[in-house]
């Protein structure tokens, strides 16, 4: 009998187990109710009385050499999985990874800053929760202005003097604030308005405004200007207009078109038959708004501009529903490429 304890317990010591299931299949061969030890334990009524102190203190070994053998087999593969799991990266998503691309706007507003950058104009940027000062105050507009009222603009319930910015002049103005002229920047970022959701309008979309103020600025540098821009926006054979029109903050004010790129301005249903396509406003900054803003009107002259980066996207992509842009469909998304 002792030799048999004997021969298992060098049995036990040798015990290997390369999976939780082999490990379980070692448990029990040797500790189960029908495993190896509890027929030790059958066969111990038949040894002789002198004998039953010492085999049953070796059985009781060999039980506790088994269980700590499987302990330690159990410890070692959890180790192993421990640093299976330190070797792979759940955070990285699985393969095949397919390429994404820029968003269709951040495509237009990048290239519409890199044109700009190019004739000298750095970036400036602002908060979009602004003051009711920055954002009509400094830029000239009248404390009855309906742009004023709840039904175009967002105030916080908390200050009504708080909002969320209709334009992003609101950085023309923090800029001229800190800076003496010359100044030239121009200014992208996400603006708010009270509106209904629907294909033609959002009630937040992009803008990337501009601002260049110095002596002996004029009117003709401006449309230079915005020629060129659109030349390179478009296509080198794009022709502007300037219409007349109105701004609290420029004087005089103009709304700027661009020749129709499907039709070259023979007329089509995008211009609606004019030939002419309005892609956004411009105008000599108004001598208020300079004074407003700590600037010499005498001596400094300027001009700004502004435009909305869907209604660019919209003509160089064709996209009829604005709301796509706002939406994250991934079908809509992949089909736009860094062409732009």
């Amino acid at each position: 009998m002792l030799s048999k304890i004997q021969g298992l317990l060098e049995e036990i010591k040798g015990l290997q187990a390369a999976s939780a299931q082999e490990l379980e299949e070692l448990r029990i061969k040797y500790l189960s109710k029908k495993g190896r030890v509890n027929d030790l334990m059958a066969d111990f009524r038949n040894v002789p009385n002198e004998q039953k102190r010492e085999i049953g203190m070796k059985i009781n070994e060999l039980k506790t050499a088994a269980q700590d053998k499987l302990n330690a087999l159990r410890q070692a593969l959890a180790v192993r999985e421990d640093d299976g799991l330190d070797a792979l990266d759940l955070t990285r998503t699985p393969y095949p990874a397919p390429i994404g691309t820029r968003h269709p706007l951040t495509i237009v507003r990048n290239r519409i800053i890199n044109i700009f950058s190019r004739m000298g104009f750095t970036l400036a940027d602002g908060p979009e929760v602004e003051d009711d000062w920055h954002v009509f105050g400094a830029m000239n507009f009248a404390d009855d202005h309906p742009a004023r009222d709840m039904q175009d603009t967002f105030f916080t319930d908390q200050n009504a003097g708080i909002l969320l910015r209709t334009h992003t002049s609101s950085v023309q103005s923090r800029v001229m604030e800190q800076v003496q002229p010359p100044i030239r920047v121009i200014c992208p970022g996400r603006v708010y308005r009270n509106e209904a959701i629907s294909a033609r309008a959002h009630c937040f979309f992009h803008q990337v405004e501009g601002l260049y103020i110095d002596e002996n600025v004029g009117f003709t540098d401006l449309k230079q200007v915005m020629l060129t821009f659109a030349r390179e926006m478009f296509s080198p054979e794009t022709e502007i207009r300037l219409r007349p029109s109105y701004f609290p903050f420029t004087e005089p004010s103009a709304e700027m078109d661009i020749s129709c790129q499907i039709c070259h301005g023979d007329g089509c249903s995008l211009c609606k038959g004019t030939g002419w396509l309005e892609i956004l406003g411009c105008g000599m900054v108004h001598p208020n708004v300079l004074k407003l803003n700590g600037i010499d009107p005498e001596k400094y002259k300027g001009y700004a501009f502004g435009m909305g980066v869907e209604r660019i996207a919209n003509l160089l992509y064709r996209v009829r529903d604005l709301r796509l842009f706002s939406e994250n469909d991934v079908r809509f998304l992949e089909q736009f490429t860094t062409a732009y």
